[in-house]
């Protein structure tokens, strides 16, 4: 696999791929807005470039509907936090914040739109929400489980911005902690998709069968969930 990273006018930082077998240019936007080409190995990377150029006006609309809500300083994040701005009079920068159970509190000497103080308020962003899925995620999986007989060994919560949950072979389940902002029946979703793979370690007709078995509405609610990204999306 080879790979070269260039910067194209009008649409950014592309990342290109090479991979052996591959027969035809695919293109893909991840979650985070990252524009990716995997490529025949023998291609030259200049058709690449020639790619992302024609495919220019699709790029741009799918970047802006990746573009995340701006945050604001009474946003509400998660399913229970929301950001409490306090302006503090001082000569000197000054960056706290501080996450209880409910609230996201900012305090600062500087503008809230700065890009200083945005960084850290996203940094407490995802404070509190890796404390709400820990707090709200293991029971839910655990009944899941146990519900439909579907044994795990591990569970972990993370900050995944591709995916929604993974399943390794030795039945270790990853959550993104961005989950929790999902409504509950998206949740379950995906945590039966991930708890399916300890009995199905692909994404065959066995596997849907079984999704399906338990979930009637499954299709309509893989339409409903690829509405969103893995990442902070305040309300």
């Amino acid at each position: 696999m080879a790979q070269r990273l260039l910067s194209i006018p009008q649409v950014g930082e592309v990342m290109l791929t090479k991979r052996r077998g591959t027969t035809r240019m695919r293109l893909s936007i991840s979650a985070s807005g990252r524009i990716k080409v995997n490529m025949p190995y023998w291609t030259p990377y200049e058709a690449g470039i020639l790619f992302i150029k024609t495919q220019r006006p699709w790029i741009l609309q799918q970047l802006s509907k990746h573009a995340p809500r701006e945050l604001n300083r009474d946003s509400r994040v998660g399913r229970k936090h929301r950001i409490s701005f306090v302006p503090v009079a001082s000569p000197a920068k000054i960056i706290k914040t501080r996450v209880t159970s409910e609230v996201i509190v900012v305090k600062t000497s500087l503008p809230f739109d700065s890009n200083e103080v945005r960084k850290k308020t996203l940094a407490a962003c995802e404070r509190a929400l890796k404390h709400e899925a820990e707090e709200l995620l293991p029971d839910r999986v655990a009944a899941i489980s146990t519900q439909r007989s579907l044994p795990y060994r591990n569970l972990r919560i993370r900050k995944l911005t591709s995916r929604w949950g993974s399943c390794s072979n030795q039945k270790d389940i990853s959550l993104s902690y961005y989950l929790v902002q999902l409504p509950w029946e998206l949740i379950d979703y995906v945590v039966l998709h991930e708890l399916a793979h300890t009995r199905y370690h692909h994404h065959g007709r066995d596997f849907w069968s079984f999704m399906e078995q338990y979930l009637p509405d499954v299709r309509a609610l893989r339409r409903q969930i690829r509405q969103y990204k893995p990442r902070i999306e305040p309300h």
